[in-house]
């Protein structure tokens, strides 16, 4: 099959988490099967966890399977040359009813090590908060890993952490090794490398139907952490039409567009794109007149072959890419 070049959209993989709920379907429109629906999975190929293509030519195929067909098509010449035919993000919608667990992840060298996987470094943007809702971020001071196991041991953790407000739009960049949680109320698109390495080392105490603590990983995380205080939170302009920057790192760079009326891409196929719309809705024009029509929810992976296109219409978009 010749590659065609056309904004690809996945279906999702739904995950039931003990803290989730319905906000991916009520919100977002999602497939959900249970109550407690806690994520979504956009694009992944975590192993176990593969994308099949959802629409177009390529519906029913795997991104694993095109990825090793088309993988400078799709991923672009300077991803292709540092992953090759990896897909190197991970994209999620997360709906947390309850708090989720305490947790953090592990940096390249150590998943590398011990998992044979990247590490995990992320963003969150929120899509919608409860009133009060709030994150955890880092330490309220720097600590040290005495403190945090005498902390730990004393079930007194939270009061040594950064509790965060939160409302729709904010933007947080979480490095590796620091501590966070995403605390009840809130949705919202996360934006991280491949990997579901999570080194959780307080769970609130509780147990699932059976009565059984999900695993903590108190050792694992102690050369994990990050004792020193973070600055996660990112500002940014919202100047419509305009790819407004908010994170950049090696990883990745995401871009906030608010989008009313028409704007003109011409990439340099380097880096595929992905646009996630949080807001509104909105086409894809290509430069062969084809017009592609996605809403709130959808996350569109835009081959790096796919050069030239328009965008046309009302809403906020995350683009996401690798330069």
């Amino acid at each position: 099959m010749n590659f065609e070049s056309y904004p690809l959209v996945f279906k999702p993989i739904v995950k039931d988490r003990i803290w989730g709920g319905e906000k991916l379907r009520t919100l977002l429109n999602k497939d959900i099967l249970t109550p407690t629906t806690g994520e979504s999975w956009e694009i992944s190929t975590v192993p176990g966890d593969v994308s099949v293509v959802a629409n177009g030519n390529f519906a029913g195929i795997s991104l694993n399977e095109l990825l090793q067909n088309y993988p400078k098509e799709i991923l672009g010449s300077t991803v292709y040359e540092r992953f090759g035919s990896e897909f190197p993000l991970l994209f999620k919608f997360l709906d947390a009813r309850e708090d989720l667990s305490i947790q953090l992840h592990p940096n390249d060298a150590l998943a590398k090590e011990r998992h044979n996987s990247f590490g995990k470094t992320e963003m969150w943007y929120v899509m919608q908060a409860d009133e009060g809702a709030e994150i955890i971020v880092g330490f309220k001071k720097k600590s040290s890993a005495s403190e945090y196991l005498q902390h730990l041991e004393q079930k007194s953790l939270v009061s040594i952490l950064n509790k965060i407000p939160v409302q729709q739009g904010d933007v947080f960049f979480l490095e590796t090794g620091t501590i966070h949680a995403i605390g009840a109320g809130v949705m919202l698109a996360e934006i991280q490398q491949t990997s579901d390495i999570t080194y959780r080392i307080y769970d609130w105490d509780r147990v699932d139907a059976q009565g059984n603590s999900r695993e903590l990983h108190i050792e694992q995380a102690l050369d994990a952490i990050t004792y020193d205080e973070v600055a996660a939170q990112r500002k940014y302009e919202s100047k419509p039409n305009t790819r407004n920057q908010v994170v950049h790192c090696s990883y990745f760079t995401t871009n906030i567009i608010p989008l009313d009326g028409k704007m003109n891409f011409n990439k340099d196929g380097e880096s595929f794109t992905v646009l996630v719309c949080t807001e509104g809705e909105f086409y894809v024009v290509t430069d062969s007149f084809l017009k592609y029509s996605f809403k709130k929810g959808d996350t569109v992976l835009l081959p790096a072959a796919l050069t030239d296109f328009e965008l046309v219409g009302k809403g906020t978009l995350l683009e996401i890419f690798i330069s």
